[in-house]
């Protein structure tokens, strides 16, 4: 039985869809990573601003812990 052009068509269709679909699961991995590293640097940029110092140039109070060497 020879192929026709329909089936042709149908094989080269299901490729593209086949490479469509790996593409899309690749550029989801790529979101969720680059979500993570959106968190991870929303929360180091939270815990920076908490040390820096008020207007008037007295530090923020954080804790006495934070104060202990690290050795503690």
């Amino acid at each position: 039985m020879e192929p026709t052009d329909a089936d042709a068509r149908l094989t080269h269709l299901e490729i593209k869809a086949s490479f469509a679909e790996d593409l899309l699961d690749t550029l989801n991995e790529i979101v969720a990573r680059q979500q993570a590293q959106i968190n991870r640097l929303t929360a180091e940029l939270s815990t920076l601003r908490n040390q820096m110092p008020t207007a008037d140039g007295a530090p923020v109070f954080r804790s006495l812990r934070d104060e202990l060497p690290p050795h503690y």
